[in-house]
């Protein structure tokens, strides 16, 4: 049997134990299961036993994509609208908070363009997960996924001017970048726009795209219709693939809310296959030797901390109207921004903007954060209600 094809034999066998044991470690540990594949994925990696190979990185990406169309489908638009007008300028406020810390740390940390991008770093796809624990009547949660939304959808967005940026430099090819950016926005906007008069208009076309009664299996064929759709338009623009994966989730979660188990049905799939070979193959990128090289360990603590610390204290501005201990709860629960840190992390190291040290600073900070996180967070819901 030839070498490569021994690789990928070993790459199928441990991606088959990881995915499977991945759940029973994360049970007993207490710890999500995505910083669980990462770091399955480290020591793995570390013995050999998941070697370099082209495909697995392919995959990888696909499952990484997916996961950014899964946390699309948690952003309902029309949900927006109805949102308290209170509640969104605080998110707001809070939001610009973090722009204005990262803008002032940016005039002394380098590069610049990575801080700004860094800093207000946000991503809901750990932070769905405390729905399961926390249920759907928590203020400060619902508030943290609102906040966290519009976030994502920023950092996504700063994000692909960052990879443009990167990429370009400040040649003409740039700006060419930004300006397929704001017209793939405004034509989203538009045929948002457009979609819901038509819906309005033929309120059972929705159910004849995805019917109720479905022995075909419409709705997943709709939904990875759209997803590879999107990525296809992203690829000819050369946007970052990203932002249309979100944008094609929030689109099905905005149009056809009648089908409520989808969201579940996609996640069935994402969270079971795709996505934790993502996990796991970030895991497999960090050579564990470089935890003892000065500049790793060190700046993951500090990045983990200080990003932790940022948006606790940003938070405080919630305290008149959740309190002190639920305004820690929504800092807390947008401290665990891991997949778009690693994107970031990956996209800068890819491009040669930072030294292989700083990136494994970045994904140890990433798990980091997440254990942390969760920890303070089950720590701080036990004092607001010892206390109470």
């Amino acid at each position: 049997m030839q070498h490569s094809a021994i690789n990928e034999l070993s790459i199928l066998l441990v991606l088959a134990f990881i995915i499977f044991i991945s759940p029973y470690f994360s049970k007993i540990s207490k710890i999500p299961i995505a910083p669980i594949e990462i770091m399955m994925g480290i020591i793995f990696g570390f013995f050999g036993l998941i070697p370099h190979s082209e495909p697995f990185k392919i995959v990888a990406e696909v499952g990484f994509f997916y996961l950014m169309f899964l946390a699309g489908t948690e952003i309902d638009l029309k949900s927006f609208f109805k949102i308290e007008k209170s509640i969104i300028k605080l998110a707001l406020a809070y939001l610009t908070i973090l722009y204005i810390v990262a803008g002032v740390f940016s005039a002394f940390i380098s590069p610049a363009f990575l801080v700004i991008v860094v800093v207000p770093l946000m991503s809901v796809g750990i932070l769905s997960t405390l729905f399961k624990e926390y249920g759907k009547n928590e203020p400060w949660l619902n508030t943290a996924m609102i906040a966290g939304g519009i976030g994502e959808v920023l950092s996504i967005a700063l994000l692909t001017l960052m990879s443009a940026y990167i990429e370009f430099g400040n040649s003409i090819e740039l700006f060419s970048s930004i300006y397929y950016l704001i017209l793939f926005i405004v034509l989203c906007v538009l045929g948002f726009k457009g979609l819901e008069v038509l819906f309005w208009w033929y309120p059972n076309l929705k159910i004849l795209l995805m019917p109720h009664d479905d022995k075909s299996e419409k709705d997943i064929r709709l939904s990875m219709a759209l997803f590879f759709s999107t990525v296809a338009v992203m690829i000819y623009l050369n946007l970052e693939i990203v932002l249309g994966a979100f944008i094609a989730g929030s689109f099905i979660a905005t149009f056809f809310n009648h089908k409520k188990d989808l969201p579940h049905k996609l996640g069935s799939f994402g969270f079971g296959f795709l996505v934790p070979i993502f996990f796991v193959y970030i895991g497999t990128t960090v050579e564990l030797e470089y935890l003892l090289v000065p500049g790793v360990l060190d700046n993951a603590v500090k990045l983990m901390i200080f990003m932790i610390i940022v948006r606790v204290i940003s938070s405080m501005i919630f305290v008149k109207r959740f309190g002190l201990y639920d305004s820690i709860l929504f800092g807390l629960s947008l401290s665990m921004p891991l997949t778009l840190l690693v994107a970031v992390a990956t996209v800068a190291y890819n491009a040669g903007n930072i030294a292989k040290e700083l990136y494994f600073a970045f994904i140890i900070a990433s798990i980091f954060e997440v254990i942390l996180s969760m920890i303070l967070i089950k720590f701080t819901n036990y004092l607001k209600f010892r206390l109470k």
